[in-house]
């Protein structure tokens, strides 16, 4: 917990400090969407404001470009880099990137186990001397949500990896903003990388309970 809030307030340090880093062009986080869009072929792709802090995401089911208000309508290296990663989700759609294809189709499955799990592993921990099959039952529906924390890792960094490449490719940021989009990159995408060992740790926490090791 207290890494993930480390980690988030870095990220959100990261994005205020190179919010004021200008881009010479003047081009918004939506002109940046919509350039990288259609540089990469994809046009049933729309790019939309949405409210709130750093809520920017891909939606694939709608195939929109969803950017907060700070990155529409930002012509800085933080509304760039955000743009830019969030289109790499699309261009991922687009070429049926396989683990955001695995992670599509596990959706369903982790919105499942995350409405019930809680319910099932605080039921299977009170019964573990008489029905430890419900916490056995509790562990696999969390498993399922601590492997979706894995397969996204890959997706978010191959996101990022396009990103940067189309940046620098299409001249939108220079060098010093190449180095700077890269590092706020890299504290989004810790964001992820300790989400998923936070959703592994407590897994096996719950695995010592079941093998015995908590057990009264």
């Amino acid at each position: 917990m207290l890494a993930s809030w480390l980690v988030s307030s870095r990220l959100k340090s990261k994005f205020k400090e190179y919010s004021n880093e200008f881009l010479p062009s003047g081009l918004t986080g939506k002109d940046i969407a919509e350039k990288m869009l259609k540089q990469n072929g994809i046009d049933d792709v729309v790019v939309i404001s949405t409210d709130g802090e750093l809520t920017d995401h891909y939606n694939p089911l709608k195939k929109t470009v969803n950017l907060s208000e700070a990155v529409y309508y930002g012509a800085n290296v933080s509304a760039a880099t955000v743009a830019a990663h969030e289109c790499g989700h699309a261009i991922q759609h687009s070429k049926s990137y396989a683990f955001l294809t695995l992670r599509s189709q596990l959706v369903p499955v982790v919105e499942f186990s995350s409405r019930w799990m809680q319910w099932v592993l605080l039921a299977g921990i009170l019964m573990i001397n008489t029905f430890p099959t419900l916490l056995l039952i509790g562990i696999i529906l969390f498993a399922t949500t601590t492997l979706f924390s894995f397969i996204t890792l890959p997706v978010e960094f191959d996101a990022s990896r396009r990103a940067l490449v189309w940046l620098d490719n299409s001249g939108v940021v220079n060098s010093i903003g190449h180095s700077k989009a890269q590092d706020a990159l890299k504290w989004a995408a810790l964001t992820y990388v300790v989400a998923a060992l936070g959703s592994l740790a407590s897994l096996l926490y719950y695995i010592m309970i079941y093998l015995g090791g908590d057990r009264r």
